[in-house]
């Protein structure tokens, strides 16, 4: 299977080295936590040859004696090296009985840097400051990007390429299948053993015929304000009497193991967050397609969907904002900064265009306004909102306003790709206004 280097993520193990935290890798299944400790253990091996590295990868039949944590103990204790950085990487460490009581341990005794990565819905965010009493550092892991999803895939057109991502999503253990309906296969997979096997064993779910129906309604409706009691209600209209608590439990159980998040409302003027009504997103659309399939297909929610995800990867705390009676998607918040973004699939037609542009007119103080839609174009402004296209958004370095070497190359191809398909006329119309250079034709021509 190809490997990309996840430099985002593991810049951020690079970065805690030496510190006393208990390091800990989460996310959803299948999003490349165990890779990632991997690249992580190679880059310690590459730049700390003196160290002694303690890997334990409880996947592997060799490690199956460690599987109690007494065993487990003894095994690092007897591999500790006087002297040395003594570096204790654990894989799915959840497989181990009493687990936490070896970290524990371990991180006492001040002789081991820690790192571990584990099944999602054993190794919840929420359960990390319950299960360790040492300081924890969280990395979050999540299926690719669009950035990644380009490195993944070089060379590419970049609107080909974004219209591909939009259909397969960053699940990247299926993109080593070429038939369609085969990646979603391997997709519905992963998030079967998440719901099944993770949630319930974990919960011990005596009703699994209700998670699989709020599992149908939160991808049905995603992106749609919701309710516990709204949930409830319509599940109960099909079928029996439903308990709007063992909803709110249930889902609270799905968005713990990563499978969706929840966005809450924010209201902008007031500046206080509100209680009822929140949104759901998936942690990867292709999960959507896997389980419902393709017919119906609503394009404004996936694309609001990735953006959500993409927001959340970035570092921001996601909000739907609320104005009067008006809607924002996204009210995003990372430290000082803050964002008001709108997300359309098109929006060409000028009535849809006011639509969304006047919700995020209404603000009146000085952040930052966008709209991001497939405009195909270079970002321009409109009475202060700024009109960014969203392929290009996703594939830019949010912290580096130039552009990457995946978005200069991208567009570049596509350029030649359009000109190819222009008529005699376009091309003329757009030298003449120039849109395109002698050397742009020149090039396509020739390639």
């Amino acid at each position: 299977m190809k490997l990309i280097e996840r430099r985002e993520y593991l810049d951020k193990l690079i970065q805690v080295v030496g510190t006393p935290d208990i390091k800990v890798i989460t996310g959803v299944r299948r999003s490349g936590k165990s890779k990632l400790l991997e690249a992580f253990c190679a880059y310690l091996e590459r730049t700390k040859p003196d160290a002694n590295i303690i890997h334990i990868n409880f996947n592997l039949l060799e490690f199956e004696e460690l599987l109690d944590y007494k065993a487990l103990n003894r095994y690092i204790t007897e591999h500790y090296q006087q002297g040395a950085e003594n570096f204790v990487l654990i894989d799915e460490v959840q497989m181990c009985k009493g687990f936490e009581k070896t970290v524990n341990s371990l991180h006492a005794s001040e002789k081991y840097d820690i790192y571990i990565t584990g099944s999602n819905a054993f190794l919840l965010s929420s359960d990390l400051a319950t299960l360790f009493t040492g300081r924890t550092f969280e990395v979050k892991v999540y299926p690719f990007s669009f950035r990644e999803y380009m490195e993944y895939f070089p060379g590419q057109p970049l609107y080909d390429a974004f219209d591909r991502y939009v259909l397969e999503g960053g699940m990247s253990g299926s993109y080593v299948y070429q038939d369609t309906q085969d990646k979603y296969d391997y997709v519905a997979d992963v998030f079967d053993t998440l719901v099944v096997r993770d949630i319930q064993q974990k919960y011990k779910i005596r009703n699994p015929v209700l998670m699989d129906r709020i599992v149908d309604f939160l991808m049905d409706n995603l992106s749609n304000l919701t309710s516990v009691r709204g949930i409830s209600d319509t599940i109960k209209h099909n079928s029996e009497k439903i308990d709007h608590k063992t909803v709110g439990r249930y889902i609270n159980y799905l968005c713990n193991a990563f499978a969706f998040y929840k966005v809450r409302r924010y209201d902008i003027r007031g500046k206080k967050y509100l209680a009822s009504n929140d949104k759901f997103y998936l942690s990867d659309h292709a999960f959507r397609y896997a389980k419902l399939g393709t017919r119906n297909m609503d394009y404004g929610r996936v694309l609001e969907n990735i953006a959500a995800i993409e927001l959340m990867r970035r570092g921001y705390e996601v909000y739907v904002g609320v104005l009067y009676k008006k809607e924002i998607d996204f009210v995003a918040i990372r430290r000082s900064e803050k964002l008001y973004i709108q997300v359309s699939d098109n929006i060409s037609d000028e009535k849809t265009f006011q639509r969304e542009v006047g919700s995020l007119l209404q603000i009146k103080d000085a952040y930052p306004k966008i709209l991001l839609a497939r405009t195909r174009h270079d970002a321009y402004q409109y009475e202060g909102v700024q009109i960014i296209d969203l392929a290009k958004w996703l594939i830019t370095d949010s912290t580096k306003p130039e552009q990457t070497p995946f978005l200069a190359a991208a567009q570049k191809k596509d350029l030649l790709q359009r000109i190819r398909e222009m008529s005699k006329e376009e091309i003329e119309e757009g030298l003449r206004r120039g849109e395109l250079s002698v050397a742009d034709i020149h090039n396509a021509l020739k390639s």
